[in-house]
């Protein structure tokens, strides 16, 4: 089986995740992929396959060749409900340029983007849920790395310890990853996008939910009487800076992010992400949405404005500056293929940046993929194999303590 094989037999299994469920995986069919892709470890030779009861499969990848190093490589199983549904892909070999038409009024048009695919075989989707490359790509890169590492003609290479977490795109993927079970010394998870991207600083981020309590009269006789949740949910959001979210902002920039707003008169709710690169910058951005509840609940009487603030991960930057080593080493992998690296920061996490604060330090390198959590969702078959043959390289260099 081809990577490319690999990747469309995955992405067909429907894994949306969806937030505010009890059950860990939060949706069955993150447990039937875990139960697919174990067995086909089992079936290459892998040891130690197991998918454990909240749905992250393990599996060992033995050394060969008398290296030492315990390297550990991630991907998540589970895709964005930004666009859910099931993914039916659609390839396009040779692709020759000129926008490329998805579905009726949804058009692949961004040229910057396409020109650098021209001569590639593209795989979209129909324009009626994300493809998944996000991050079934790093699923299957891993998998058909692990192939090749098992097969009798292998490389010698290092322990390879692979793992796939459920649930990632709702912050809980590493819930209950177990850490020294799993047993890397460190590890890379394959969640990026554009091929070469090489990223170990992400947003500090949190979750908020804002609960505004109303109280309702007849529109004809309530002046002086009604409270207006809706209202005041408008005003809560005009005294958070306009030009901070996500339309607005770009490399370092953080925001607030309004991702969800339902509500009558009574009562009216609303999530917010935050987001900030900087660590003081960020409770700064915790602290605004403190004091906003706090002003309006002064005009317009206490528990008006209620609200609840969760971190979900930090910047890993802190917990990878003291391992550079697996920087350049993931760099190496990249240069051995031609493959000019990017060091961005990451508008956004990824399980690594949560298993780098609980003692395992872990970069994110890239998946080949664009457009994620979008209908317009792309990928290459070449940038599947090429980040295939990266993962390949990376298990073969020298010991990092050596």
């Amino acid at each position: 089986m081809s990577v490319k094989e690999r990747f469309l037999r995955y992405i067909q299994i429907e894994t949306t995740s969806l937030p505010d469920k009890s059950t860990c995986p939060s949706t069955p069919g993150q447990m039937d992929l875990a139960n697919l892709l174990a067995s086909e470890l089992k079936e290459m030779g892998a040891h130690e396959v197991r998918v454990s009861d909240t749905g992250t499969v393990y599996a060992v990848i033995p050394a060969k060749g008398g290296l030492q190093d315990r390297m550990g490589l991630i991907a998540h199983m589970d895709t964005s409900d930004a666009v859910p549904g099931v993914t039916r892909p659609r390839c396009i070999p040779d692709y020759q340029g000129g926008p490329v038409i998805l579905d009726e009024g949804i058009v692949l048009d961004d040229e910057a983007l396409l020109s650098n695919l021209v001569g590639q075989e593209l795989i979209v989707t129909d324009g009626h849920s994300v493809l998944g490359a996000d991050d079934k790509a790093g699923v299957a890169e891993i998998m058909e790395m692990a192939s090749r590492l098992l097969a009798p003609d292998a490389p010698d290479h290092c322990r390879v310890c692979v793992a796939f977490t459920p649930d990632e795109e709702i912050g809980s993927g590493v819930d209950h990853f177990d850490v020294n079970g799993f047993g890397a010394e460190y590890a890379y998870t394959v969640d990026g996008g554009a091929l070469g991207e090489l990223e170990y600083e992400n947003f500090n981020a949190a979750s908020c939910k804002v609960c505004i309590r109303g109280l309702s009269f007849h529109p004809g006789d309530s002046k002086n009487r009604m409270v207006n949740a809706c209202l005041i949910a408008g005003k809560f959001m005009s005294l958070l800076p306009e030009a901070e979210t996500p339309e607005h902002t770009e490399g370092y920039e953080g925001f607030f992010h309004l991702c969800g707003i339902r509500g009558d008169v009574e009562s009216t709710n609303m999530e917010y992400l935050i987001r900030d690169h900087n660590r003081e910058r960020f409770e700064a951005r915790k602290k605004r949405m403190e004091q906003t509840a706090e002003y309006l609940n002064q005009v317009y009487g206490p528990g008006t404005v209620t609200l609840s603030i969760k971190d979900s991960y930090y910047n890993m930057e802190e917990k990878i500056r003291p391992h550079m080593d697996m920087i350049e080493r993931a760099r190496k992998a990249f240069e051995a293929h031609q493959i000019s690296t990017v060091t961005l920061p990451v508008r956004g996490g990824t399980d690594g940046a949560r298993l780098s604060y609980e003692g395992l330090p872990c970069p994110n390198l890239s998946t080949g993929g664009y457009n994620f959590h979008s209908r317009k969702e792309v990928i290459t078959v070449q940038a599947l194999e090429s980040m295939t043959d990266v993962l390949v390289t990376l298990t073969t260099l020298p010991d990092m303590k050596a």
